[in-house]
């Protein structure tokens, strides 16, 4: 991952925890980054890198190598602390301005941009390693934490994030935040209620056990032509640079109906699988909410195995 280790660096004397991660303050060199913190778990083991800034007066959003590799949740805590030590706006100046990186920054800052703004160019710097700025300025407006057993909240204006069980739920969204309370809906209905919280985020009912799917499609997959008519409106909601990459992914991998508990859709060794409710709770409305309600879960996961595909693969 990293090369040659330098001198110990200037910016920070020791290392610093951030949750269930360790930035280890070192200085190393890295093929991508330069110089470049590593990340590590609590047991020291490496997991990717970060360029070195200057985490107690940060002046630019770090870029993270492999921010796959972080534990769920990891890059977005590690955002918060940066957030909560900038006294500027800062700005991100790497290869992989990505829909998954702006939703986590704005958790964290108010963007001066929208998303498509912020991910203009997403293809052409992944291809080149771009390291100019992106024009979008991110005004530090850090969350609390309110961390209990199997999750936390995140509290701003407001209760605004829930994770349960590493399932997040926010508004407008399949897993969702309604008055503080953290429910699973398909279409118009309700499909359970894991959750409630207070007006300060602390957990007040539940977790609840997400029911199971019983539905007869579950194992099915779609056949090729149904594919073909998802990538074309796919096409249509992810960042333009990935719209041809987007169709031919979807195209061309599988995707099968399955139970996900509180995911709409999530990545497979052979492609996708979409959960089966939206089948049983969706299909009465008619099949173009079925189109759209496959196009919400599946556009994002689509965009996240196109970016893991185009992020380089770097020597140890």
């Amino acid at each position: 991952m990293c090369q040659t280790r330098r001198h110990r660096a200037k910016l920070r004397a020791v290392d610093l925890a951030v949750g269930d991660l360790v930035i280890a303050c070192d200085v190393v060199i890295h093929p991508l980054l330069g110089d470049a913190f590593v990340i590590c778990d609590r047991a020291g083991e490496p997991l990717t890198a970060m360029s070195a800034v200057d985490l107690d007066r940060p002046s630019e959003i770090p870029i993270i190598a492999e921010p796959g590799k972080l534990p769920p949740g990891g890059g977005a805590l590690l955002l918060n602390r940066i957030a909560e030590r900038a006294a500027h706006p800062l700005r991100y100046a790497g290869p992989y301005p990505t829909p998954a990186l702006y939703r986590a920054l704005v958790r964290s800052f108010r963007a001066s941009a929208d998303e498509a703004t912020f991910c203009d160019d997403v293809l052409g710097r992944a291809l080149r390693l771009a390291r100019n700025e992106v024009p979008v300025d991110f005004t530090p407006a850090p969350h609390v934490r309110v961390e209990f057993s199997r999750g936390f909240t995140e509290v701003r204006d407001g209760v605004e994030r829930a994770v349960v069980d590493g399932v997040t739920y926010a508004p407008d969204s399949l897993a969702r935040l309604v008055e503080h309370r953290a429910e699973v809906w398909f279409g118009t209905t309700r499909y359970a209620h894991v959750a409630t919280f207070s007006d300060a985020g602390l957990l007040v009912d539940g977790p609840h056990a997400i029911p199971a799917s019983t539905s007869d499609v579950i194992g099915r997959e779609f056949p090729l032509p149904l594919r073909a008519a998802i990538a074309e409106l796919i096409a249509d909601a992810v960042p333009p640079p990935l719209i041809v990459a987007a169709r031919e992914v979807v195209t061309r991998r599988t995707i099968t109906w399955a139970d996900l508990g509180a995911r709409g859709a999530r990545r497979t060794p052979t492609g996708f699988a979409v959960h089966a409710a939206i089948w049983e709770h969706v299909s009465p409305l008619g099949l173009a909410h079925v189109a759209l309600a496959l196009v919400d879960v599946l556009a994002p996961v689509v965009t996240q195995a196109i970016v893991a595909e185009l992020q380089p693969r770097l020597p140890a």
